[in-house]
């Protein structure tokens, strides 16, 4: 299927099978653009991280402080300094509702417990959240993102310098990464979900909805969305539906071939 000149395809994109990382198809997919709230897989992956291997408790309590505010435009929960709640929240709200301020404590708290990361003769001052956004590009390094720069954890790129980018070969590694995580799964998969959190002894609850529109539709069962003036797209949900009906018509194709999977159109 060729996409109509009324129905354009994004400028840059990528269509991979999952289990194999056979590219189907693709178009500058190499092509350094920005990520925006994307970069919230990568934040939740070091949180899952630390979790799986450094036996970090998802239930622990973080308390929300005036960092956690930084590069924040909107607070759609209501969050205030001082409110405690758990990393798991917190990961609902950065996974589910894409919220900015929920990655940022997620970034402070879990940052605490890593090292630095940063040569012994830098002079740059290392924060919580610093240590964590090292950790990020630790992970994109890990991955064979090469063409890939975190500078925060909630991908809020307004007036940051310098500027985070990435690519779509590179996000295609990162989530079939995430996706291996049954948690991570999970979280993505939501299309609402009840937090809580503690301000003053008084327990309150906020009820999260998805920002992913086609979520459950056509066998989408996550991953994850983002959106800044700069990224291209003027319709990002309808093209997204293009794109992945001209992918499963692909992969249908490449399966009656026998998934016959060339290693020049590997991840």
């Amino acid at each position: 299927m060729r996409p109509t000149s009324a129905a354009p395809l994004p400028p840059s994109y990528l269509v991979v099978d999952s289990q194999t990382g056979h590219v189907l198809i693709e178009q500058n997919a190499r092509q350094k653009r920005q990520v925006a709230s994307l970069t919230k897989i990568a934040t939740a992956c070091v949180v899952l991280d630390w979790a799986e291997k450094k036996g970090g408790d998802l239930n622990q309590l973080a308390t929300i402080s005036e960092a956690a505010f930084v590069g924040v435009e909107k607070n759609e929960i209501g969050w205030q300094v001082g409110d405690v709640v758990s990393l798991r929240d917190l990961l609902y709200a950065g996974l589910v509702q894409s919220d900015n301020l929920a990655a940022n404590a997620l970034a402070n708290r879990v940052g605490e417990t890593l090292g630095s990361t940063a040569p012994a003769t830098s002079n740059a001052k290392v924060t919580p959240t610093t240590a964590f956004v090292a950790q990020m590009n630790a992970l994109a390094k890990q991955l064979g993102m090469d063409r890939t720069r975190f500078v925060n954890p909630s991908g809020f790129d307004y007036k940051e310098r310098p500027m985070p980018y990435s690519t779509a070969i590179d996000l295609a590694r990162l989530t079939r990464y995430a996706m291996n995580k049954a948690s991570f799964r999970f979280y993505v998969s939501q299309k609402e979900r009840e937090v809580s959190f503690n301000r003053g002894g008084k327990q309150l609850h906020a009820l999260l909805k998805t920002t992913n529109d086609l979520l459950g539709t056509n066998g989408i069962d996550g991953v994850k969305t983002g959106q800044t003036v700069i990224l291209g797209s003027n319709d990002r949900f309808g093209d997204g539906e293009r794109l992945v009906r001209q992918g499963w018509q692909l992969y249908d194709q490449w399966a009656a071939t026998g998934r016959l999977v060339d290693p020049k159109k590997m991840l």
